[in-house]
């Protein structure tokens, strides 16, 4: 069975397990595949391990205030495995397929072992950049009660950056420092054209704010 026939079942699986959290809903779990596998093609990694890896990396939701949260893409692992065993997809890719979806997570802060977790890694951190990163951070932000930006100092020329309260202020506290951790050339070069786009908003805000 080709790999790529298995999605319509990873698909249904991540829909059935989905909370709502609009920072990981099933169009950042298709963008991350999409970015996943133009990535492995480039760093001639093994999709069989990358595609599944990619499509269950968030199938398990930690809410982002719970003391659980760094353990959120083990709980993804663990479950991944399950059901990758419950359709008798090849065992002989689990562990690598359990170690790309545990040490894809900023938060869980684990070394990326292998090319396909450092791949799949790279995607998932792909879509915090760009214009789709831009989105989810505005979006979020106005989500979670935020700003856009500091009414007096909206780049934090003299003040300390604060990102739980202003979305301008996540560019500089995660976005920007996304780029250099990277694990793949594709990805980094991807990350920095991203971050480029990124940058000219900034320039533009600046720009219109009179900053």
């Amino acid at each position: 069975m080709n790999t790529f026939d298995w999605q319509p079942k990873f698909q249904q699986f991540v829909e059935q397990q989905m909370a709502f959290d609009p920072a990981h809903d099933l169009a950042h779990i298709k963008r991350v595949v999409t970015s996943g596998i133009a990535l492995a093609k480039t760093e001639q990694a093994e999709l069989a391990i990358v595609l599944p890896a990619c499509w269950l990396h968030d199938c398990v939701n930690v809410p982002k205030d719970s003391p659980d949260r760094s353990k959120g893409s083990l709980f993804s692992a663990n479950r991944a495995i399950e059901f990758l065993a419950e359709i008798n997809y090849p065992s002989e890719y689990f562990d690598a397929i359990h170690h790309a979806i545990a040490a894809h997570s900023f938060s869980a802060n684990l070394e990326t072992k292998t090319l396909e977790a450092k791949v799949v890694q790279d995607a998932d951190r792909l879509d915090a950049l760009g214009a789709i990163g831009l989105s989810r951070c505005v979006m979020l932000g106005a989500t979670w009660g935020s700003q856009l930006y500091h009414p007096l100092d909206p780049f934090a020329k003299e003040r300390a950056l604060d990102d739980k309260n202003f979305c301008i202020d996540h560019f500089y506290v995660k976005l920007k420092g996304l780029v250099n951790t990277m694990k793949t050339p594709s990805g980094l070069q991807e990350a920095e054209k991203r971050w480029q786009f990124m940058q000219q908003y900034l320039d533009q805000l600046a720009h219109e704010a009179g900053s």
